[in-house]
């Protein structure tokens, strides 16, 4: 019987890996809302491991706010960067291994191809370079480690996120104006959620980076357009492309993730 620690376990991958728990019985896994453990606090970090004796940690805690983190990053890199640092720090001294989930934004977007995890990141706001510092901690203080980027990661049920609000937008028929000036891999969060176990379970994986998206390219005006088409609301919703859409953020052009 595995023991795997589970940080931000409220958030939509959190909740999607306690919805599969049952499907592995070999594995024991103990959640964690940020109510309950704060990985910004060392102390909380260490009663949490010295409670259990895990041999994995998912680590789903992150800021994620890309707007803010823009106007506010201090809150960005303590979450992103130190919090992780204190997670890693502490796998290390009590033999765990770290599965920590980092961002396509850690790219500049300018590559013109999917980013491979031989890919030097070059992150072009704040919230991906809160990202990007979280994963040289880990690299730098640990052997075993998984990161597993992921991108456009959304729930069908669970979270903020952009599934859920347009799928809300159309269904109210609000005016829905979205841009086509990004390229990217839309994750549903379940799909991640199973890969990540995948990584626990499978005996031959590698330690290291892992890229994992549900492998369909598009903007996010085509993946509005797919969105309402899946809930059969197209004769109610219309979705505009807004070439004038703009962000406090600067955001990758072409994030895909090979």
């Amino acid at each position: 019987m595995r023991q795997v620690l589970v940080t931000g376990a409220n958030g939509q991958l959190g909740l999607s890996i306690r919805d599969l728990q049952t499907t592995y019985p070999n594995i024991d896994f103990v959640f964690n809302t940020r109510e309950q453990l704060d990985i910004t606090n060392k102390d909380q970090v260490k009663d949490i491991f010295d409670s259990g004796n895990f041999d994995f940690c998912i680590n789903c805690a992150a800021y994620t706010d890309v707007e803010q983190a823009e106007k506010t990053p201090a809150i960005a890199y303590k979450i992103n960067a130190e919090g992780v640092k204190n997670m890693a720090l502490a796998c290390k001294e009590y033999n765990v291994v770290l599965i920590h989930i980092s961002t396509d934004y850690v790219f500049d977007g300018e590559k013109g191809l999917p980013y491979t995890v031989d890919d030097l990141p070059n992150p072009i706001n704040e919230y991906g370079k809160s990202k990007w510092e979280g994963e040289k901690h880990v690299q730098g203080i640990l052997k075993n480690y998984f990161i597993v980027r992921t991108s456009w990661l959304y729930h069908k049920e669970y979270g903020k996120n952009f599934y859920k609000t347009i799928l809300e937008k159309a269904k109210q028929g609000l005016p829905i104006q979205v841009t086509d000036g990004q390229i990217g891999c839309p994750t549903n969060a379940v799909n991640l959620a199973q890969f990540i176990l995948g990584l626990i379970t499978l005996e031959n994986s590698t330690y290291g980076i892992s890229h994992y998206t549900d492998g369909e390219s598009m903007t996010w005006y085509e993946f509005s357009k797919k969105i309402i088409a899946e809930n059969n609301l197209s004769s109610v919703a219309t979705v505009v492309r807004d070439n004038n859409y703009r962000s406090f953020a600067k955001r990758p052009r072409q994030s895909i993730l090979n």
